[in-house]
Formats: structure tokens, sequence, C-alpha cells
């Protein structure tokens, strides 16, 4: 069985492993999606930045929704951490990004450890 959008993950994981290459563990999120920016751009992987997450309670749009870090290739949730750990919540939080978005893929990405640590999650 073929794995759901592949060669796009692994093009986003080895962009986020050149970022954590090159700057290490240490720093606080929003610098490590502003480097994993820089290198979607030269890579030239289409993307937005944090994107705009809807949601809906019995139809009705609520006025608090999300913000997914990116959305790469129009289809794939990816959400960074600079965490020790991920934890449950970290999980529930892309697939719920998942869930409201109806895309299929998500990237839960942790800068936080001394080795690039990501988790790939199919809904």
């Amino acid at each position: 069985m073929e794995l759901l959008y592949k060669e796009e993950v692994y093009t986003i994981i080895g962009a986020a492993m050149e970022v954590h290459n090159e700057l290490g563990y240490g720093f606080l999120e929003a610098v490590y999606q502003e480097s994993l920016a820089i290198e979607f751009e030269e890579r030239g992987i289409p993307f937005k930045r944090e994107h705009e997450i809807e949601v809906y309670y019995k139809d009705i749009k609520l006025d608090r929704g999300y913000r997914a870090d990116f959305l790469c290739f129009d289809e794939i949730i990816v959400e960074l951490k600079a965490a020790k750990e991920f934890c449950s919540e970290d999980f529930a939080q892309i697939l719920n990004y998942l869930k409201a978005t109806e895309r299929k893929v998500g990237l839960l990405i942790n800068f936080g450890k001394e080795k690039l640590d990501y988790k790939r999650f199919v809904y």
C-alpha cells in the first residue's frame, strides 16, 4: 500500500532536518517556524504560514478558530513544537486540525530535542 503524499512529506521532513541541523535545539517555536518558512521557499515547497482553521459546532461557524503553523502543498497540515517530548494534547491538536479541515495528512514536528522528532498522521 502506497503512503499518501509520500514524496511531499519526505520533502517537508528534509526541510525540517536542515533547519534542525543548522539551528540545533533550544530555540522558541517561532524561531523554527520562521526558519522553516525560509527553507520551504528555498526548496520550492508551496506553503501557507499560520493557516486559518475554522471550527464548526452543529453546522455553525464559531468565532474562535485555530491557526496551523503551515499548510504545505495545499494538503498537508504541519504543526511545530519545541518541547522535550510530544504529549497527548499535541496528538489531539493535529488530529483536530485534520478533522476540521478535512485534510488527510498531518505532520507534527518537534525541534526541542537533540534529534529532530516527527510523527505523521493520517485522518
